[in-house]
């Protein structure tokens, strides 16, 4: 007798109001060809089919060996989130907007799920920012994206001093501070002035929101530092985000640290070369400037020879001309 098939067991995140159904249907009918397992939390119990197991959030993240993420940006990374004590591959399918981070679209999926089970796809590593505040309680402790530090109401400023490797470097006062992955640093820290940085840096970027006095200008830092922000005596109370998520609300004399964790999350790519070019094309969007020849650059091939294709019948004898 052979062995008995390996079964997977594949993790769901869903988007909280995004209607899903199809794309579910889809990976149902694909795990019961491989066969596989597929798992979702408590949360989501009314939004998934029978055949779907539920279990609690602490086996849920124990047992997955892979995750797919139903949504936009937010969605997966909140999926490496869960993960992080233990990384497994996450696919994104985007139901989202504009996203960066997942390469697949709905009606891609059928396909991209043969290619998850056949194993034919590439891994992108992530790094996240780890936070520790001390005694104060936060709800999470781990972005992928950013956390930032803005005022709980609309007046006053923001006021924190910066310390890196026991070493003071100034102060901040401003409407927030940003502190970014490479990952998030296309998100809320590139639109407050910040720089775009290469996730091969794993560098953290550090970005003043309409800086009022001290360091106004963003500060870029090596992963291996030591980041540690205090609240200053001036400044309006605080409220801490982590990924877009509020995290705590911090006051005069409070303390948080930021470590760098490298490779904290995966995510699948089945095509890493285009999801760049893809990505590069979002980007100039928001106004990287790229010349209009580099942006046909970008363009898929195979659009590209379609579009001349459908430019060469256009021109051919006998065509109508389109003045």
């Amino acid at each position: 007798m052979g062995a008995e098939p390996q079964v997977n067991t594949v993790g769901l995140v869903l988007h909280p109001t995004r209607p899903l159904g199809r794309s579910i249907d889809a990976i149902m009918a694909a795990a019961r060809d491989r066969p596989a397992r597929v798992l979702a939390r408590p949360a989501d119990r009314d939004r998934v089919p029978p055949g779907v197991e539920i279990v609690p959030d602490a086996r849920f993240a124990a047992e997955v060996d892979e995750l797919i993420a139903l949504g936009g940006d937010g969605t997966i990374l909140g999926a490496m989130r869960l993960v992080i004590d233990r990384p497994v591959p996450v696919l994104g399918v985007n139901h989202g907007n504009l996203g960066f981070l997942a390469e697949v679209h709905p009606a891609q999926l059928p396909a991209a799920l043969a290619r998850l089970a056949d194993r034919d796809f590439t891994i992108e590593r992530h790094a996240a920012l780890c936070v520790d505040a001390g005694p104060i309680e936060l709800t999470t402790r781990s972005g992928f994206n950013d956390m930032v530090l803005g005022r709980s109401s609309r007046t006053g400023a923001v006021s924190l001093d910066l310390t890196v490797n026991d070493l003071q470097y100034g102060y901040y006062r401003a409407d927030a501070l940003v502190v970014s992955t490479p990952t998030g640093s296309t998100a809320y820290n590139y639109a407050a002035g910040g720089p775009i940085v290469s996730p091969s840096s794993n560098a953290v970027a550090i970005t003043p929101v309409a800086p009022m006095s001290g360091i106004s200008r963003p500060v870029v830092l090596g992963a291996a530092d030591q980041i540690r922000l205090s609240v200053a005596a001036d400044s309006a109370p605080i409220t801490l985000d982590i990924d877009g998520t509020p995290a705590a609300e911090l006051g005069h004399g409070d303390r948080l640290a930021a470590t760098m964790l490298p490779e904290a999350g995966q995510v699948v790519r089945l095509s890493a070369r285009d999801h760049s070019s893809r990505s590069r094309v979002k980007l100039s969007l928001l106004d990287l400037p790229l010349r209009p020849d580099q942006l046909l650059e970008l363009i898929p091939p195979e659009l590209r020879r379609d579009a001349e294709a459908a430019a060469g019948q256009l021109q051919a004898p006998g065509s109508p001309h389109l003045d």
